[in-house]
């Protein structure tokens, strides 16, 4: 009776359809404003190579994460722009977390959810994203370097700048204070080296020291397993040369030491955007850094001291002007 009563009057029905515009009109607004809000970075996700690999623990609202190999899980934050991601390995007697992320989700949440082994953990190197949830964990291996000692401190500033809005895609995990959010202190349990040997229980890794990207960086061989876990040294996305702990001398001689290494291996696993590369691209990327250093690459783009070099699908963010590298003869 209401229906009929509203379509008879001409005025009602004119009211209706004005409002039924303006809601589409503000609503369809609405929605293009969310999406232009969206930084550059985050417009691109989810990246599709993860659409072939095996999701564990959907319901985890802070990372995603997937099993990238037997007993081996990358643990990845797509909802920063580092888009970090961290790993554990699980043997027989205990576990390994290769890197603890940004510390802005519950880590040790997700991984009791993954092992009941107990953990330790070794850092690819300790920029802060990569150390974020250390202080959760009692057992923590750490380069024998001053950068390794200083960042075992902890950085409110470093920690800040990783949650402006433009760094972000997506909401903060419940309960986050972005006010108090900072890389808490943690204490290095054992110094390791290069060579250094951690049996998890019928699973053996090694370290492989790379420095160059920092002074304390590594890189992480399962030999039985064929994986080859780079750290900042290498991923799939542009690599951080620029800054002052960067050593490009020492940084290309780790890539070599690499690129050697990756016949023997199955699967290559960065730190950031993309856990699963095939060996061979190192032989690739070596390649292109020499370029670069070599002089044979014009910059993509220069600002003020930094500068942007772009071979291929390699990129490489590097101080300007660039410096000069003499390069050994062998890895």
């Amino acid at each position: 009776m209401r229906a009929t009563l509203g379509f008879s009057n001409p005025v009602s029905v004119l009211f209706r359809a004005l409002g039924v515009w303006l809601t589409l009109l503000f609503g369809f607004s609405w929605l293009c404003a969310a999406q232009a809000e969206k930084p550059d970075w985050c417009r691109a996700l989810p990246r599709p190579e993860y659409h072939t690999l095996k999701r564990v623990i959907p319901d985890e609202p802070w990372f995603e994460v997937y099993q990238v190999a037997p007993a081996t899980f990358a643990i990845y934050e797509p909802h920063q722009l580092e888009e970090t991601i961290s790993y554990l390995l699980v043997g027989t007697k205990q576990a390994l977390l290769f890197d603890t992320g940004m510390g802005i989700g519950n880590l040790k949440a997700v991984v009791t959810r993954l092992t009941s082994r107990p953990i330790v953990v070794l850092n690819s190197h300790t920029h802060n994203d990569h150390v974020g949830d250390n202080w959760q964990f009692p057992f923590v291996f750490g380069m024998d370097t001053a950068f390794t000692r200083a960042n075992a401190r902890g950085s409110r500033e470093d920690a800040q700048a990783e949650i402006a809005d433009e760094n972000l895609c997506g909401q903060l995990p419940k309960g986050f204070d972005r006010a108090k959010y900072a890389t808490k202190p943690w204490k290095i349990s054992l110094f390791v080296h290069d060579g250094f040997k951690i049996n998890l229980g019928h699973r053996t890794v090694e370290i492989i020291a790379t420095p160059g990207h920092t002074p304390d960086a590594i890189s992480l061989i399962d030999r039985e397993n064929g994986l080859l876990f780079t750290g900042d040294t290498y991923y799939p996305a542009p690599i951080w040369l620029y800054r002052p702990e960067t050593d490009l001398a020492a940084y290309v001689a780790s890539v070599k030491r690499l690129a050697a290494l990756a016949p023997q291996m199955k699967l290559v696993l960065g730190a950031h955007n993309v856990p699963a590369a095939e060996p061979a691209v190192l032989a690739q990327f070596l390649e292109a850094v020499e370029q670069v250093v070599e002089g044979k690459v014009t910059p993509k783009s220069v600002h003020g001291n930094e500068a942007n070099y772009q071979v291929g699908t390699f990129s490489f963010r590097m101080r300007n002007p660039l410096p000069v590298v003499q390069q050994s003869a062998a890895p």
